[in-house]
C-alpha cells in the first residue's frame, strides 16, 4: 500500500515528469536541433502587423505551431531509424497533447475548438500525402493542391485563428493563408530537387529518395504518360546521387520545373496583391521577398544538371505494380 501512495505521488511530482518527458521527446528534440528556415515564426510576426496581439500571446502560439510542425516532420527524416518506430510515433502523438496543454494555457474559451478544428485539417491533408507516398498512387494537380491547403496551409491558419482571438481584428485572412500555403509548398518542392543544394546539404534530392509525389513529379507523370522513367526512378526511393541527378535532367526535359516555376511565380503575385488588398505590409513584403530566393538558385542547378553523362546511369526497368492515377 506505501509502494502505491509513493507511485501515485510520483505522477503528480513534476520533477519525475520532467525527467521522463526528456526521455520520452527524444526524437521530437532531434527535430528541434535541425536547422530551419523558421518560416512559420516570421509568417506569424508578419500577421501581427495587422492583428496587433499581445508579445506574450505570439510567442506562445509561435511555440504551438513549432511544436505542431516539428511533431509532422517526425515520420520523414531518420528520427524513426535512431529512435524507433514505436518511440517515434509516441513521440509525435505526446507532442500533440503538449501543444493542447499549451493552447489550453492561451486561457481563452475558443481556443481549444480552433486547436482541434485545424488539427483535423492537417491530418486530413498529411494523411492523403502519405496515402499517395506508400500505395504509389499519383494525385492530379488539384487533389495534391487541396491536401497543401489542408496541410501546410492549415497550419498557418492555426496560427492566424489563434492570433485573431486576442485581437479585435476578425478579417478573413483564409486565401492569403491559402496562397502562402500552396506558395511555400510547392517551392519546397522544387528547391528539395535543385542540384546546387547538395553542395550544402547531402540529403540532396530526399524527396526521391522518399519517393514522394511533389509538385513537379506529379506534372512530369501527368502530363508525358508515355515516359515512364520519372516513375521508375521514384519507386526504386534510391540513394544514389547519378540516378537522382539523371531524374533531374528528365524533369527539366519534360518541362516539368518550367511549369513548376511558371505556377510560383502566379503564386508570388497573387500573395502580393492579397497582401495589397488588405493592407499595406511591410513585414510580409521582406518575407515574400525572401521566399523569392528560388530565382537565384535554380539557373545554375539546371545548368550543372545538364552537362551529366546519360550513359553512367542506370535506367529503371519497369516492375509489377501498377501506378494509381485518379
Amino acid at each position: 500500500m506505501e509502494e502505491l501512495n509513493i507511485i501515485l505521488q510520483k505522477t503528480k511530482d513534476k520533477s519525475t515528469q520532467k525527467e521522463q518527458d526528456e526521455i520520452l521527446l527524444q526524437p521530437f528534440t532531434y527535430i528541434q536541433q535541425i536547422p530551419g528556415k523558421q518560416f512559420r515564426s516570421e509568417l506569424a510576426l508578419a500577421f501581427n502587423h495587422w492583428l496587433l496581439i499581445p508579445g506574450e500571446k505570439l510567442a506562445q502560439i509561435g511555440d504551438i505551431v513549432q511544436m505542431l510542425h516539428n511533431s509532422s516532420l517526425l515520420g520523414v527524416p531518420v528520427a524513426h531509424s535512431i529512435y524507433g518506430v514505436a518511440s517515434t510515433i509516441n513521440a509525435a502523438n505526446y507532442a500533440l497533447f503538449l501543444a493542447l496543454e499549451k493552447v489550453q494555457q492561451l486561457d481563452h474559451p475558443e481556443a481549444t475548438k480552433v486547436y482541434t478544428e485545424q488539427l483535423l485539417e492537417l491530418h486530413r491533408g498529411q494523411g492523403m500525402e502519405i496515402y499517395w507516398r506508400d500505395s504509389f498512387t499519383c494525385p492530379s494537380e488539384s487533389d495534391y493542391k487541396l491536401m497543401t491547403v489542408r496541410k501546410t496551409g492549415g497550419l498557418f491558419m492555426l496560427a492566424i485563428r489563434l492570433m485573431q482571438l486576442f485581437s479585435s481584428n476578425k478579417e478573413d485572412y483564409s486565401k492569403l493563408t491559402a496562397i502562402l500555403g500552396l506558395y511555400f509548398q510547392i517551392r519546397d518542392d522544387y528547391c528539395n530537387l535543385s542540384l546546387k543544394e547538395y553542395t550544402e546539404n547531402k540529403s540532396f534530392a530526399e524527396d526521391l529518395t522518399e519517393g514522394k509525389f511533389g509538385f513537379p513529379v506529379i506534372h512530369a507523370v501527368r502530363t508525358q504518360k508515355q515516359d515512364k522513367q520519372v516513375l521508375h526512378i521514384l519507386r526504386q526511393r534510391t540513394h544514389d546521387i547519378e540516378v537522382k541527378k539523371y531524374c533531374i535532367t528528365l524533369l527539366e526535359k519534360l518541362g516539368s520545373f518550367q511549369y513548376t516555376r511558371k505556377v510560383l511565380e502566379t503564386l508570388d503575385a497573387e500573395a502580393r496583391s492579397e497582401v495589397a488588398r488588405l493592407g499595406s505590409n511591410p513585414y510580409m513584403d521582406r518575407l515574400l521577398n525572401k521566399l523569392l530566393s528560388w530565382k537565384t538558385s535554380d539557373s545554375a542547378s539546371i545548368t550543372q544538371s545538364n552537362q551529366i553523362n546519360h550513359n553512367n546511369v542506370s535506367r529503371s526497368s519497369p516492375n509489377q505494380n501498377t501506378l494509381n492515377c485518379n
